[in-house]
């Protein structure tokens, strides 16, 4: 398995467990929580640079926006009133995707505008 693979079923993995455990607890310990934070940046960094080939970009970036843009929407808390603690559980997990896909996303982006400007 290579290294970009690891770091992504990690960074997946980390987000799931976190987002779980945030909405179950309650909150996670601060400093956990940037623990857990700055793993996920540095995961989505190293999946930024070796996972996504120039081909791959377009459609990368497009869902990466839109996990970033479902992630920011507090209109899932509203599926507390249904099941308690949905809306919670799914804000948080996307929450912590979020952390890490928006450092790919940067990676990536920055990498497609250094090929744009070479041609």
């Amino acid at each position: 398995m290579k290294t970009g693979d690891l770091a992504f079923i990690l960074g997946v993995i980390i987000a799931l467990v976190a987002g779980i455990a945030a909405a179950l607890a309650g909150a996670i310990d601060p400093s956990i929580a940037g623990i857990i934070g700055v793993v996920l940046v540095i995961l989505g960094v190293v999946v930024g640079f070796m996972n996504v080939k120039e081909k791959e970009t377009e459609a990368f970036l497009v869902a990466a926006i839109a996990l970033m843009v479902t992630s920011a929407v507090a209109g899932w808390l509203t599926l507390d009133l249904i099941i308690p603690r949905l809306g919670t559980l799914i804000l948080s997990i996307l929450g912590y995707i979020g952390v890490f896909v928006a450092p790919a996303a940067v990676i990536v982006a920055l990498k497609s505008v250094y090929a744009l400007a070479k041609k």
